[in-house]
């Protein structure tokens, strides 16, 4: 009754659906993983926006590489802007999806030591090689606030630090390669100012950051494991369709022989 499933194309099909079976099983845990990352993710991304802000020098220090705990905490510095080294970093986005440059102003502190500070974003200049206008900081010594982020890099970032760039334009916030360029000491990280506002609302504040999508990840994840439970179950349906196809067929075969007068 069964024999048909020896045959080397129900051979096949079996043989398929064995293996979709632990593959999808195995994309479903892939994706599980993702949503516990992502909510983790999201979680501490929650508590360090919400934390109270607490002085740059109690996270950072020279040399020191900003920890997955560390990002996005609320820090407070006392210093002045250095705008004769003031730098735009290339190919930024604002809110809107439009190409400019992010600002990054050394933050002298009051020990002597460099804060890199991301101001916030500006439009691009007419041509690539030019410096573009950017709006003065406040001057004087001045308390800011900000976002501490982590060095930027390809690895994390995806973008290539280009040589042979136009002066004073920089691809990534990385604070080693700064301290070369300075020849000062700087903190490690650098933060995204949220305090002072800017007047007249340029450059363009640096957005918070948003939840990742964990939820999405989640439903992946039983999607596929619905998946591999229906394997099995589209296997006996379409076995249980060939048997009764060649039962019908056998069965039509044999009703023309049985109405057929036997020869004298």
């Amino acid at each position: 009754m069964y024999r048909f499933l020896l045959s080397r194309q129900w051979v096949i099909v079996t043989l398929v659906a064995f293996l979709l079976i632990p593959t999808m099983i195995r994309l479903g845990i892939w994706q599980m993983h993702r949503y516990e990352e992502r909510t983790a993710r999201n979680q501490l991304v929650s508590e360090a926006l919400g934390a109270k802000p607490v002085p740059v020098e109690k996270l950072t220090s020279p040399g020191h590489t900003v920890t997955t705990d560390e990002r996005y905490r609320s820090v407070t510095a006392k210093g002045r802007f250095d705008t004769d080294d003031e730098v735009v970093v290339r190919r930024r986005t604002n809110s809107d999806d439009e190409v400019g440059y992010h600002v990054l102003t050394p933050f002298v502190l009051d020990d002597g030591k460099v804060l890199l500070v991301n101001r916030g974003w500006i439009p691009g200049a007419p041509t690539q090689t030019a410096f573009p206008k950017i709006p003065a900081p406040p001057r004087g010594e001045i308390t800011v606030t900000g976002r501490l982020m982590a060095d930027e890099t390809t690895e994390a970032s995806g973008i290539k630090n280009v040589e042979g760039l136009p002066d004073r334009q920089i691809m990534l916030i990385n604070s080693e390669e700064e301290a070369r360029r300075l020849g000062k000491q700087v903190l490690g990280g650098y933060i995204a100012q949220t305090a002072p506002a800017p007047k007249g609302a340029t450059p363009e504040p640096i957005g918070r950051p948003g939840d990742e999508d964990a939820a999405l990840n989640y439903a992946y994840a039983i999607q596929w494991w619905l998946f591999a439970a229906g394997v099995p179950v589209g296997w006996v349906i379409l076995v249980r369709r060939e048997r009764r196809d060649r039962a019908e067929a056998a069965a039509k075969t044999e009703a023309p022989e049985a109405a057929t007068p036997a020869s004298v």
